[in-house]
């Protein structure tokens, strides 16, 4: 990872971070025992890293472009369903707020990463 800059090393590796702290907390909380929410967090959280390193090594900063947008949108996908989690017990508030804020900080530099590869392109 990281062929096209350092910024999306960085970006890379705090996606990379998070989808392991999501495992760690799924682990050790009730979400554990509601396999299928726990198994769509975690798929989710690893998707978000899987497409940034994915468009990474795209050819074209059109095609990584279109995988950030997926990595985006999997950053949606955890967010909501940690948020289900914690209002149904699974998850404690503590620990979805920072789960939230870390998540939320991540899309703004994904949305940075895709304006600064789109700009590339346009080149």
């Amino acid at each position: 990872m990281g062929k096209k800059g350092f910024k999306d090393l960085l970006v890379w590796q705090l996606a990379k971070d998070l989808a392991v702290r999501v495992y760690c907390v799924s682990e050790s909380q009730n979400l554990k025992k509601d396999f299928g929410l726990c198994d769509q967090i975690r798929r989710s959280a690893v998707s978000v890293a899987s497409n940034l390193a994915e468009g990474d090594e795209r050819s074209s900063d059109r095609d990584s472009v279109r995988f950030f947008y997926m990595a985006k949108g999997s950053v949606a996908e955890v967010r909501t369903q940690i948020q289900i989690a914690c209002e149904v017990g699974h998850l404690r508030k503590p620990e979805y707020d920072i789960l939230e804020a870390e998540y939320e900080q991540l899309a703004k530099k994904i949305g940075s990463l895709i304006r600064a590869r789109s700009q590339a392109s346009s080149h």
